[in-house]
């Protein structure tokens, strides 16, 4: 398996290779985030390359979203594309060193992005990430994908062994309402760090 270094973040996207971006927000999320009410939360978006969750949120008028991505590449992507996001809050920087905590954390493709071997480590950062209460919500793959590169697949029940002792489980079901060629293979989460 490839070494998954900002290097190769980085090149996938000065390559324009990134076919996971689907160019706006996702169904599931947008309606997530429609149904919000205090857009005083601090929200973290790890691994959001294109980050049109967080173009989205800002809209609706949340003012304390914080981006964090590996690559320098996707970070001047969006700020091109969003010039009136506060730089500030655009971080380029290895999420597993992360140490700021927030109230709300959304997932969306970087739980597949990552070597698998990281997954019990990613799931114990997200829980020291967030504070008391804080929340853990958004999009993991319910599907076998690719075992050598990403997206890396899996399964609702291997997911629940990283998450069960850290968080308590509000949703951890199939999406409904997945873009089409999601359908069927998406699983809503929302936990709440315990």
């Amino acid at each position: 398996m490839q070494k998954l270094s900002k290097d190769y973040w980085n090149n996938r996207y000065a390559n324009d290779d990134f076919p996971w971006d689907v160019g706006y927000v996702s169904n599931p999320l947008k309606s997530y985030f429609d149904q919000l009410t205090d857009k005083s939360v601090r929200i973290l978006i790890p691994g959001a390359g294109s980050a049109y969750e967080a173009e989205y949120l800002f809209h609706l008028g949340f003012k304390n979203v914080f981006v964090i991505d590996f690559s320098e590449a996707a970070i001047e992507l969006f700020k091109k594309r969003m010039p009136s996001f506060p730089s500030s809050q655009l971080i380029s920087d290895d999420f597993f060193k992360h140490k700021i905590v927030y109230d709300l954390i959304i997932e969306q493709t970087f739980f597949c992005a990552i070597d698998p071997a990281f997954r019990q480590k990613y799931a114990n950062q997200m829980a020291h990430l967030l504070n008391p209460g804080g929340k853990l919500a958004g999009l993991l793959f319910d599907a076998p994908l690719n075992s050598d590169k990403p997206p890396f697949g899996g399964n609702k029940e291997e997911y629940i062994s990283y998450f069960a002792g850290l968080f308590d489980f509000v949703h951890f079901e199939l999406c409904y309402n997945s873009i089409a060629p999601r359908a069927g293979r998406e699983l809503f989460i929302e936990l709440i760090k315990k």
